[in-house]
């Protein structure tokens, strides 16, 4: 758990426009999935990508799973000519989507999340919502697992909120 305490207190020190979402998303939300990385949706623009950068190379990110001798340059032209990055750090694992399958890019992230505290820091969270249709999508074992839970926390959280709808699994 202090790597993701970690990673999200790099993304607030550095200013970084994210929302998250993966599995510290759900644990906001109520799920008791362990998770092992950070996972967020970074906004594109020119500035958040200039913070991005220097967070990430503060903690001397690199490539996950990628050998060693492929060249790999940390910087905003990269990431903007990229999308999906997996990274190890110095405080663990830390991946950025630019756009979360199943629910979109950073501007669809922030309107489908709500600012939570987690871990002590304020972040925009994925909605549960949004999560379940993510997690389908991604169609995974890990991922599917999780499915049951977080449709009971839904089903939870509408029925506290006096929504009478019920939540259709099928549906994204």
């Amino acid at each position: 758990m202090a790597e993701i305490a970690l990673g999200l207190k790099l993304f607030a020190d550095f200013g970084v426009a994210c929302v998250v979402v993966g599995g510290v998303a759900a644990g906001a939300r109520g799920s008791s999935q362990a998770t092992f990385d950070v996972d967020i949706c970074y906004a594109r623009d020119t500035e958040n990508l200039t913070r991005l950068v220097r967070a990430l190379r503060s903690v001397n990110a690199t490539l996950r799973g990628a050998p060693h001798n492929i060249p790999f340059i940390l910087d905003e032209e990269t990431l903007r000519h990229g999308l999906n990055f997996t990274f190890d750090t110095d405080i663990g694992k830390i991946d950025i989507l630019g756009e979360v399958q199943g629910v979109g890019w950073y501007s669809d992230c922030f309107q489908h999340s709500d600012d939570i505290e987690v871990f002590g820091y304020q972040f925009r969270v994925l909605s549960l919502e949004k999560l379940i249709a993510a997690k389908r999508f991604a169609g995974r074992t890990k991922d599917l697992l999780v499915l049951p839970e977080l449709e009971a926390l839904l089903e939870h959280e509408r029925a506290a909120q006096g929504d009478p709808s019920e939540f259709d699994p099928k549906q994204p």
